[in-house]
């Protein structure tokens, strides 16, 4: 910190310990726990007794600046005794730091540094109740045989002498073999004592940021640029009848032009198709959802300005003195005469308005979100009203409609006879970690579909008439059946996993073996899933589906390095993607006959041109990896039969709620699991070969690395958060990439 930064820091710690403190202006270890948001008890005592100089039972504000300053800006000798004294659990304090020293000193504030003498070493069981609390603290659970090898493995590695004990400068030369850890080593559970950060500027319209957005950006101008003159053409026309007249004739042009555009953008089955075509890199068709909104917010607005302008009029209509009409009867009747058929445009513009508001106000994201998927569904589907009161309100608009309310309703024949040709079923299901259905669903013989795609589900046992969108998680490739990997988030979907969780209630198999044995013995190559024997059930549920529908992922494999990244079950398109590829690999895969040597064909699919690929997943909690860990496994042992001028497929595991290596209540157990993962070849926490990184990822520092490779041009794929998102976005334009974000 600069000197302006340290003054600053210093006065806000001051504020935030006032704000905890009571009157005594001091804090106890219950105050001081609540203020670190420290998880697990253990570090907040040891740290509280260490801060505690004077052993008193409570801690001033000069006790506390006195410890942060020195673990703050100390040097790195200075914040290893700390930590040495945190694991010396049986080590009894002689008045906190300020007892005595630990080992040598290199540090300039040697001869003040408040350090306690405790046993003076670390033995096998203090570790071991040092590693469980780091495990607690970066919520990881793992059972006591691990925590054991993890234990020691770091102590077998410390302790160079085999004494029985580490001893400081065991632990020194041990954490020097993690470079920049004894650098960085804090404690990142302080929130309280780190300042608000500076809000964020928005993003200026940069060249990268027009690289990104530039079909985006032009459309929304073409969009505008169209509004306008439409506006000005119509109240051009009008501006004899005064200005009223002309606002509510321009809106209501505009309008015609809004109340069908918003239906094409809807056309799933025909932006499906245009994804294929050379229109996909001019059209912005995978915002076409966002399209969709803000067009409603456009409806909206002009309807609104619309119905005032009338309002308006009718209002000077009605007190002119030659007006044989009150201002209710121009507003609310047919009696005046206004429109093209039996003078409804008054009545027929009130009941829009109201359906149209009602329609606005069920689309919110509070509605959506909060488990009421139905109210929105069901007031979405007022569009048929609508329509029919759009025809009897304008003489025009039956125009504009006539094309895309032909496309619409086509693809609505098209998709229920589609869907409800033949009634599927619902073959296996298998009940994951953090409520995750997955279904297996039979496949129908025609149901052709690409990596990534998305369908409609209708269950009629769970609800008869609503449709829910899920992301194919299946490869193409596999022909029997299609997976879906379902989160319990909203109203159906917990109904859906509650009705698994009481046993299959609604149509249990009654030979789940022989369909068992009859399921494995049609698969070309072993089934990849996670099965527990409580809760993988073999049913026989009716179901319909309607797709597929075409998403970005579908431009994966035209990428020449494509970078996917997953937040939690937002992996699912990505499941799909990595099973075509393995599917992909294990075609171009040949054995010799007579020596068992294996090698890959050189040749690559025509429509993959992939040269590289990096999968990331980031999860909050461990088990969440439990949902696809046997497919990760299986494309890990492709990679090693694979990989000959270093790996194509490179996968990277971030687990959010694990602290990371340079926090001290987590250092322990991090040197613990990378040494435990060299000695096995595998991950503790997920099994895999790829070691699970703690904390989010640092993307400054991962796309710096990616584009080092130079693997081609780099396009990032993205399904997770909107927040997320957003980061994501900003990062690709600075280094130059493209960026894709599936919408759920």
């Amino acid at each position: 910190m600069s000197t302006e930064e340290d003054a600053k820091w210093l006065q806000w710690v001051t504020h935030q310990f006032e704000t905890i403190a009571e009157k005594d202006r001091e804090i106890n270890l219950q105050q001081f726990k609540t203020a670190l948001n420290v998880k697990e008890s253990f570090f907040a005592e040891r740290f509280f007794t260490l801060f505690d100089s004077d052993g008193s039972g409570t801690i001033t504000l000069q006790e506390l600046l006195e410890a942060l300053t020195l673990l703050i800006h100390g040097n790195p000798m200075d914040k290893l005794k700390f930590l040495f004294q945190v694991y010396d659990v049986d080590g009894k304090d002689s008045g906190g730091w300020r007892g005595g020293r630990v080992g040598p000193s290199t540090s300039p504030h040697s001869a003040a540094s408040p350090l306690g003498t405790g046993s003076g070493s670390i033995d096998a069981d203090e570790l071991r109740t040092v590693l469980r609390s780091c495990m607690r603290e970066s919520a990881i659970s793992l059972p006591d045989e691990k925590l054991d090898q993890l234990t020691l493995a770091l102590f077998e590695s410390a302790d160079k002498d085999c004494n029985g004990a580490i001893t400081f400068d065991e632990l020194r030369d041990e954490l020097q073999r993690f470079p920049g850890v004894m650098e960085n080593l804090t404690i990142s559970a302080a929130h309280w004592l780190t300042p608000p950060a500076a809000p964020r500027r928005p993003r200026a319209l940069t060249w990268a940021y027009w690289h990104n957005h530039r079909s985006h950006l032009l459309c929304l101008a073409a969009f505008a640029g169209l509004h306008l003159l439409l506006f000005a053409l119509a109240a051009s026309e009008h501006r004899a009848r005064g200005a009223s007249v002309m606002v509510a004739k321009g809106c209501g042009q505009c309008l015609n032009l809004d109340g069908s555009f918003i239906a094409v953008l809807m056309l799933r089955r025909c932006l499906t198709w245009l994804r294929a075509t050379w229109l996909a890199q001019v059209l912005p068709l995978d915002q076409n959802i966002q399209f969709h909104q803000f067009v409603g917010y456009v409806v909206i607005v002009l309807s609104l300005v619309h119905t005032v302008a009338h309002i308006v009029n009718f209002a000077l209509q009605a007190q002119a003195e030659a007006s044989p009409f009150q201002f209710w009867e121009l507003l609310l009747t047919t009696r005046p005469g206004i429109g093209w058929i039996h003078g409804l445009a008054s009545p027929t513009g009130v009941a829009l308005l109201l359906l149209l508001l009602l329609m606005f106000a069920c689309s919110s994201s509070c509605i959506r979100r909060s488990g009421h998927f139905e109210v929105f569904y069901w007031t979405h589907l007022s569009y048929l009203p609508m329509w029919i009161l759009l025809i009897l309100h304008g003489p025009n608009f039956w125009k504009w409609l006539l094309v895309p309310g032909t496309l619409f309703f086509l693809e609505k024949i098209i998709g229920l006879a589609v869907s409800r040709m033949a009634a599927l079923c619902i073959v296996e299901v298998n009940l994951l970690p953090s409520k995750v259905t997955h279904l297996l669903i039979k496949r129908p013989p025609l149901f052709h579909y690409r990596p990534g795609d998305y369908l409609y589900l209708n269950i009629p046992t769970i609800a008869r008439y609503e449709w829910h969108p899920f992301t194919i998680s299946s490869a193409p490739e596999q022909k029997d059946t299609i997976w879906l990997h379902i989160r319990s988030e909203g109203q159906w979907t917990n109904r859906l996993y509650e009705s698994f969780k009481t046993s299959c209630p609604m149509d249990c198999d009654p030979k789940p073996l022989s369909r068992s044995l009859k399921m494995k013995r049609s698969q070309r190559r072993p089934e990849v899933s996670e099965k527990s024997s409580e809760n993988h059930l073999f049913c026989n549920i009716k179901c319909y589906i309607d797709g597929p529908y075409g998403t970005p992922t579908r431009r994966i494999f035209a990428s020449e390095h494509a970078v996917l990244i997953g937040a939690g079950i937002g992996i699912t398109p990505f499941a799909s993607i990595l099973q075509s590829i393995m599917y992909r690999h294990q075609k171009r895969k040949n054995i010799c006959p007579s020596c068992q040597h294996s090698w890959m064909d050189s040749a690559q699919d025509e429509d993959m041109k992939l040269h590289k690929v990096d999968f990331m997943w980031i999860n909050r909690d461990q088990r969440s990896f439990e949902w696809f860990v046997s497919l990760l496994t299986k494309l890990e042992m492709d990679q090693a039969e694979i990989s000959q001028e270093g790996p194509f497929l490179e996968l990277h595991m971030y687990m959010t709620s694990a602290l990371g290596k340079n926090d001290m209540k987590a250092i322990g157990l991090q040197m613990a699991l990378d040494l435990l993962a060299k000695k096995e070849k595998k991950d503790s926490i997920t099994g895999l070969q790829t070691r699970t990184q703690p904390g989010r990822p640092d993307w400054n520092k991962v796309f710096q690395k990616v584009a080092a490779e130079k693997k081609g041009k780099v396009q990032v794929f993205f399904c997770g958060s909107p927040a997320l998102a957003k980061v994501l976005k900003g990062h690709c334009e600075q280094f130059g990439f493209k960026f894709f974000q599936e919408n759920f």
